[in-house]
């Protein structure tokens, strides 16, 4: 990675940048900190991409909302010159304008339309509430004020006024779910004064504000007096009902259903007419709004990079400063080059390298397989500066854990097929842009799922175990039949016990070791988890030390690299010796039990905890060895364990003190992280590069020793020693136990195997009969959907988080900080997109 500075011509800056943004090669760096956003040169510009964002996000909101697919996006427009900008924003204001006012008049029209309906409905229903025939409704009448109403059936307007009664009448219709509310203020605030009369109507109606079909009743209130009629038409229109206007007569009645048939049939065609002409226009739009869409985020993108730029002293040339790596510097001045030439430009724009002290972020080149493993690693912290990268390793040792965890043949199986198919239609549009966080989880996980389920096959084949089955491929090794040629069991010992021991020694009982994994004998034992826990405790703390040691061995990478020699004889050289010397030895003594004793002396093999408990505690006493001199190596082991202690807490802080004191020359080339992150080998090349504008020679580094030399401070160096000493040490002993999770977590999954087993499927299998089998399919599907969710989800995402864990703290912070910044190139293909956000596209 390198720091560049980039002179564009003011008329070819933004089709060079336009070029950039389609290779995403750069890290644009701000060179105006201390301006505002809204006081730089192209704020308007971006305040037009906004303008037309807001538009589009109009268009597409629209769109979806008729069900209008787009077309395939596979297209990449470029970026469109600053003068066709204008073009674009006046036809998405022209389609803006032509949308909307056809989207009122549909509004309007479809208004009316209800309004209409409405009224056709509440003339049909109140057609019988104050004049009724025989065989019509019964009256609905909630108040006795007018008694005269129920025995009168035939009792017109004319017969009311005739008694001296000044009526009035307010039609109209409300929601049902206020009918009641409504009913209740009528006669808290009317005292008695009207009479309410009311029917549901049997359609759905929909509602103008939000669309959606509600239940709406038909409601004929009379009232005595003026000052009643006012009361209920505030009373109306608090509870935002619909008034209509009520016929005096039948034949008005009439007049006005039949105007209303005629304007509902005109209303009916208009607004077919309108909703068509609509689709129209949006399946028009939704042709180029992807592609005005593509076009405005790079507009918009193009212009927040030209503010990040400054002009030079003539205000005719652009300087900007950018990362870049060393590799691409070609691809850079070709994209310039060829921003220049589209442009037409007089005056190329070109590029120039400069010295820098500042760190330059960190670029890890991945692909589709390997992204997903450095998620998980950028997860725990970005890499510094030409640090190792841990991700090569962890895509081996990653899924490697997990699966000893997860050792299961045949869950394996099922994770691998899961994971193959979303490999085989990676490229699905529907798989890959869901909105479900989860499933995106899964989706951008595969090829570690992939690797982590092929890896539980050999697991699951080592352990033999499938659905927690042994599968006997190559036959037992051991043999009962040899126990009875050889006179050890007979008919009398088979009926006196019911456990019977095979005993190795017996001459043909044992034939060998199984060609691969765990004989299938040990699935009918009564002694397989006494076994199996012995066999997975030790290899746990096996595999822990060789990862450990791994992880420390990778530290000298950084060492080397980082000009920090001294780092090796005083931190990598302690740290090693202290570990092997204590659990490497634990590791050497279950080999050399493993190898030495046989079936003949295992019953006098000594125990290996006691020996290495009593190699901290219990020096010299008699014990029986494990091997000839034992406790001389034991003792020799302690003493260089413990001198390792003193040498990894002081050696660094005292050998940097010397050479403040005595070898101040050097220290510039020794001095800490950050001095040697900013003189690694290209930089040192552009220091003494002769072609630089800005340059400097090799005496700087003497000056730069001279300056760090100044702020060393030994206590600072003495207590971070500290503490890493006191870390480090009480670790070793922390990160080994840490590694026992994985005989934890393999016993528990093989457990729960075969309780779901035992439970589930056996039950199934026992029944012999025809039942039986319609039985065994329920059964099945009980103990497929257990082992979906509990075994292979639940139990999954256990085993992968304590791998997780594993590499965080017990491998990775033995030589990787993660501190680094990542590099972001400028890339249109990395812009988010709130339309995507949304769902819109």
């Amino acid at each position: 990675m390198c720091l560049a500075q980039l002179f564009l011509q003011s008329g070819s800056a933004y089709d060079c940048i336009s070029e950039l943004g389609e290779l995403g090669l750069v890290e644009f760096r701000d060179l105006n900190p201390n301006v505002n956003a809204f006081q730089r040169k192209h704020v308007n510009e971006i305040k037009k991409c906004e303008e037309m964002e807001r538009i589009l996000g109009y268009l597409l909101r629209e769109i979806k909302k008729a069900v209008i697919s787009l077309p395939e996006r596979d297209l990449n427009p470029v970026a469109p010159s600053p003068k066709h900008m204008m073009t674009i924003m006046e036809q998405l204001q022209r389609l803006e304008v032509e949308l909307g006012e056809v989207t009122r008049n549909k509004e309007k029209l479809q208004k009316n339309l209800l309004e209409l309906t409405e009224y056709t409905h509440m003339l049909r229903i109140t057609r019988n509430f104050v004049q009724r025939t025989g065989e019509g409704e019964p009256l609905q009448v909630q108040y006795e004020e007018f008694p005269f109403l129920e025995k009168d059936t035939r009792m017109d307007y004319s017969s009311m006024q005739r008694l001296g009664a000044k009526l009035g009448f307010i039609s109209g219709l409300i929601q049902r779910a206020k009918i009641e509310a409504f009913e209740r203020m009528l006669w808290r605030v009317c005292k008695g004064y009207t009479i309410l009369s009311c029917a549901e109507v049997e359609e759905y109606l929909e509602d103008p504000d939000t669309g959606e079909p509600t239940k709406s009743v038909v409601f004929l209130i009379s009232y005595w007096g003026d000052q009643i009629g006012q009361k209920v038409k505030k009373i109306c229109d608090c509870y935002h009902c619909h008034l209509y206007p009520y016929p005096s007569s039948n034949d008005e009645r009439n007049d006005v259903v039949e105007g209303l048939r005629t304007r509902i049939q005109d209303l009916h065609t208009v607004l077919h007419r309108t909703e068509d002409y609509l689709r129209q226009v949006l399946i028009k739009a939704s042709e180029s709004v992807y592609t005005w869409v593509v076009q405005v985020k790079k507009m918009k993108a193009i212009y927040y990079i030209l503010n990040l730029c400054s002009f030079d002293v003539t205000n005719k040339c652009l300087i900007a400063e950018v990362w870049c790596p060393v590799n691409d510097i070609p691809k850079l001045r070709r994209a310039l080059e060829d921003g220049s030439r589209i442009s037409g430009a007089t005056v190329p724009s070109f590029v120039n390298r400069i010295p820098t002290t500042d760190t330059p972020p960190t670029l890890i080149r991945m692909n589709k397989f390997t992204s997903g493993f450095q998620n998980i690693v950028d997860a725990y912290g970005v890499g510094s500066y030409r640090e190792v990268n841990p991700t090569p390793f962890t895509i081996i040792t990653f899924p490697f854990l997990f699966a000893v965890m997860f050792g299961d043949l045949g869950h394996g199986v099922i994770m691998s097929l899961f994971a193959f198919w979303m490999v085989r239609y990676e490229n699905n549009r529907k798989l890959k842009n869901t909105r479900n966080e989860i499933w995106n989880t899964f989706f951008e996980g595969r090829y570690i799922i992939l690797m982590m389920g092929l890896f539980s096959i050999y697991t699951g084949l080592i352990y033999n175990d499938c659905f927690s089955k042994s599968l006997n491929i190559f036959g037992s090794g051991w043999s009962v039949y040899a126990m009875f040629k050889e006179g050890v069991w007979s008919k009398d010992v088979l009926r006196g016990n019911h456990f019977l021991t095979l005993d190795p020694n017996v001459t043909g009982v044992f034939k060998g070791p199984y060609p691969f994994g765990i004989d299938p004998i040990w699935n009918l034992a009564s002694n397989r988890l006494t076994f199996l826990n012995s066999y997975k405790m030790k290899m746990s703390v096996i595999l822990g030390i060789i990862h450990m040691c791994f992880g420390i061995i990778l530290s000298t990478y950084n060492h080397r690299y980082f000009r920090k020699k001294y780092n090796l004889y005083l931190v990598f050289l302690p740290e090693l010796l202290f570990l092997l010397c204590l659990f490497g030895y634990l590791v050497f003594m279950i080999f050399y039990k493993w190898l030495v004793f046989t079936a003949k002396d295992s019953r006098w093999a000594p125990s290996i905890l006691i020996h290495f408990i009593n190699m901290f505690v219990k020096q010299g006493e008699a014990l029986k060895p494990l091997y000839p001199g034992q406790t001389g190596l034991q003792v020799l082991l302690m003493v260089i364990a413990v001198l390792s202690v003193p040498v990894l807490l002081l050696g660094k802080p005292v050998y940097l003190y010397w050479l403040q004191n005595g070898g101040q020359n050097r220290l510039g080339m020794y001095r800490g992280y950050e001095r040697v992150r900013r003189n690694s080998d290209e930089e040192l090349y552009l220091l003494r590069s002769e072609d630089m504008e800005e340059g400097s020679g090799h005496n700087d580094l003497s000056s730069s020793g001279e300056h760090l030399s100044e702020e060393f401070n030994f206590a600072d160096e003495f207590l971070h020693q500290a503490i890493h000493t006191i870390e480090y040490c009480l670790g070793c002993v922390s990160n080994t136990a840490s590694y026992l999770r994985l005989w934890a977590l393999s016993l528990a999954h093989a457990q729960l195997s075969e309780v779901l087993w035992a439970m589930v499927m056996r039950v199934g299998l026992r029944m012999d009969t025809t039942l039986g089998v319609i039985f065994l399919v329920p059964v099945f599907g009980l103990f497929a959907v257990l082992t979906v969710s509990i075994l292979l989800v639940m139990e999954g995402l256990s085993a992968f988080l304590h791998a997780l864990r594993l590499h965080w703290v017990e491998f990775q912070n033995k030589f990787y900080s993660g501190t680094g910044v990542k590099f972001c190139p400028f890339s249109f293909s990395l812009l988010p997109s709130s339309f995507e956000h949304d769902g819109l596209l």
